[in-house]
């Protein structure tokens, strides 16, 4: 069961976060505050989000406290509004109109604490056509024209990628900025406010520069035929002989030469850079180089130069990359291999206190130390 927190000294000491249980990108907002210090209390529902996934694994609700509470129980509203009145942020992932309903939106949220921040995760926001529609990350980021953008091949579908551009990108870091925005307002000028976070919003707002390249004349809305979509062949991904692949990023002019030299390419591939008609060649030629060698033997090849070369790695693989372990970029605790908490505080460092909050197994801490005698230590999960 999760165990007791203890001192904290992260940028985030001191804040109280109310977090809704749900799933995606909230619970990894929430992670996010967490692990910069601030103490976020899960409310947890009995029989849990459904999603098959052990507790105890689920490393979103790391360095956080769970309470159960029946939100659909006479008195679990109350309860809930109990915490908030204590509480600096609040942070739910509903559809639009759910919270409302349940007696815990912002009008009731507010009106208890005045002061609040109140974080709202959803994909396609708290108004217009499809707010009241269910969506995930894929549909997300292809109405932004974000999904549009990826994949080598023009005439080919869009590669699918994993959920991070939409739902963590777009939707936990978009929340967390408007969170601590806020929460700056409200310590300022004893206000609080509602964030509407929406998944849309924020994946469209990652396209801010491409939507000025395509402005200014130097990006095709046309994937796989510009500098940073795969279509310039020194900004790729080649496959080695051993099946393995290296990821190329040679766009500045020395980059290049360090690149090309090392690769082994002549003076023939030096010059075509500038020269887009030359560019399949070039690409071929790319190709057939790094097939002529693992891709140990090539990461060995580029290693320290400024060529902008780098092994592709699974997930497996990662956490021992040299350059990651130096860095203590992944961590174990408990047992499980994990990203470290980031960014970096050379003051008040961000750090990993306890492994997943089981559902419940903290109400009776938190009743405790946040004096809320409406939570009841008997409402545990086994």
């Amino acid at each position: 069961m999760s165990t007791t927190h203890a001192a904290r000294n992260g940028p985030l000491t001191g804040v109280r976060v109310v977090e809704l249980a749900g799933i995606g990108p909230g619970p990894f907002a929430a992670m996010l505050l967490a692990d910069l210090g601030a103490d976020v209390v899960r409310v947890d529902r009995p029989g849990g989000p459904g999603l098959g996934i052990d507790p105890a694994r689920d490393l979103t609700n790391r360095n956080k406290r769970s309470v159960l509470v029946d939100l659909k129980a006479a008195d679990g509203p109350a309860t809930v509004l109990d915490l908030v009145e204590r509480a600096d942020v609040l942070i739910e992932g509903y559809r639009p109109g759910v919270a409302e309903r349940l007696g815990i939106g912002p009008d009731a949220c507010l009106a208890r604490n005045p002061h609040l921040v109140y974080g709202r995760m959803t994909g396609w926001g708290q108004d217009g056509p499809l707010a009241p529609t269910a969506g995930h990350d894929i549909g997300y980021i292809a109405i932004t024209g974000a999904l549009g953008m990826i994949g080598p091949d023009p005439e080919g579908p869009p590669t699918i990628p994993a959920n991070l551009l939409g739902d963590y990108a777009g939707g936990s870091l978009y929340l967390v900025i408007g969170v601590l925005a806020a929460l700056q307002h409200a310590r300022a000028h004893g206000e609080g406010q509602v964030v509407d976070a929406a998944i849309v919003d924020g994946t469209a707002h990652l396209t801010t520069m491409i939507r000025g390249m395509l402005a200014a004349g130097s990006w095709q809305d046309r994937r796989g035929t510009n500098l940073l979509d795969g279509g310039c062949p020194f900004y790729g991904v080649y496959a080695t002989s051993d099946g393995g692949h290296m990821a190329v990023g040679a766009l500045e002019e020395r980059f290049y030469a360090d690149f090309v030299r090392l690769l082994g390419l002549g003076e023939e591939a030096a010059a075509g850079r500038y020269d887009l008609a030359r560019w399949p060649g070039l690409r071929e030629a790319v190709a057939k180089a790094f097939l002529g060698r693992t891709r140990q033997e090539w990461t060995e090849v580029f290693d320290g130069s400024d060529a902008c070369v780098a092994p592709v790695l699974s997930l497996g693989e990662a956490p021992a990359h040299p350059h990651l372990a130096a860095r203590g970029t992944f961590t174990e605790h408990e047992g499980q291999v994990q990203p470290a908490p980031a960014p970096r505080f050379s003051v008040t460092p961000g750090t990993l206190r306890t492994g997943p909050a089981l559902p419940g197994a903290d109400t009776a801490e938190v009743a405790r130390d946040w004096a809320v005698p409406s939570l009841h230590p008997q409402e545990t999960s086994a």
